[in-house]
């Protein structure tokens, strides 16, 4: 009869490293699963509330303030105008803020005092920059509450955002990639252009679509800049006008408005407002899978 063999005296070590990965490997997948079956379920109660009330006389009609039946047309349209003001200011800004700070600003107490300061902005709550666009719109330049006020406002609370989405993003092209574009004959800027770019396009754009999202959906910074009624024209263009948003005019029925239905509306408006959010990530990101595929093609 042979001997037994001696253990190996990391045997045990590694049965229990084995046993501690599957436990964790079970534990996120469970955590995951569950949030994901969350995000769903809520967004099915939302939208299965909503959308089969839906018609386009809702979505273009205008808010009724006393009598049953009002639409969303204005606030619809406020809240696509402004988004598409305030991303035309916050997009450039941003991303010439954010390339800055990972190729060209030096390495420095100033600078990082810089990052320290965008950091905080990007956690500050968005009623502060409401009343900062208070203090700048209404008090200093004496406009009212406004489009413009609202857009501009909007603005300043994703440039934060955007700075250090973009910065992080060119920070994590790998180096050999810029290298090789500096080894073939480019200017620093052809580099940035035409090959860092294109690379961290893929986190710059999950920026775009956080700070997108965040602003159709804002309601604390409109009410304070642009307020909480509108010109009372669907196709309203001017910048000087009432600014009510989608958001504002949600939470304005939930709490203040006197309608006979206004939990339809708010119902019918929740769904708007969910599937349009959801549409703004769409719409950004179909061009990325094309590209990619195309790549890889």
């Amino acid at each position: 009869m042979k001997p037994s063999e001696p253990l190996h005296p990391f045997s045990s070590r590694r049965s229990s490293n084995r046993l501690y990965d599957r436990f964790f490997t079970g534990m996120v997948w469970t955590v995951g699963i569950a949030i994901v079956l969350f995000i769903l379920a809520l967004l099915f109660v939302i939208l299965q509330r909503g959308l089969p009330q839906l018609d386009w006389g809702f979505l273009v009609g205008l808010p009724s303030e006393i009598e049953e039946g009002g639409g969303i047309g204005p606030t619809l349209f406020n809240s696509v105008y402004m988004l598409v003001i305030s991303m035309a200011i916050a997009i450039p800004l941003g991303m010439a803020a954010g390339i800055y700070l990972a190729e060209f600003a030096p390495d420095n107490r100033f600078v990082g005092f810089i990052r320290i300061c965008v950091e905080g902005l990007a956690s500050v709550p968005s009623i502060i920059f409401g009343l900062f666009g208070i203090a700048v719109f209404v008090e200093v330049f004496q406009i009212g509450l406004t489009i413009l006020g609202g857009a501009i406002s909007l603005a300043f609370l994703n440039l934060p955002v955007l700075t250090r989405v973009t910065e992080e993003a060119v920070k994590a092209v790998p180096i050999d990639i810029k290298n090789a574009s500096f080894a073939l004959g480019t200017t620093h800027l052809q580099t940035i252009r035409n090959v860092m770019l294109p690379v961290a396009l893929n986190g710059i754009v999950t920026g775009i679509c956080l700070t997108a999202g965040r602003a159709f959906g804002e309601s604390a910074v409109i009410i304070l800049t642009a307020g909480v009624t509108t010109s009372g024209q669907m196709w309203d263009f001017n910048i000087f006008s009432p600014g009510e948003t989608l958001a504002v005019h949600l939470w304005y029925v939930q709490s203040e408005a006197i309608v006979p239905d206004a939990t339809a509306i708010a119902e019918k408006a929740a769904a708007v407002l969910v599937f349009a959010v959801l549409l703004i990530n769409l719409l950004f990101r179909v061009p990325l899978w094309i590209n990619s595929r195309r790549a890889r093609s």
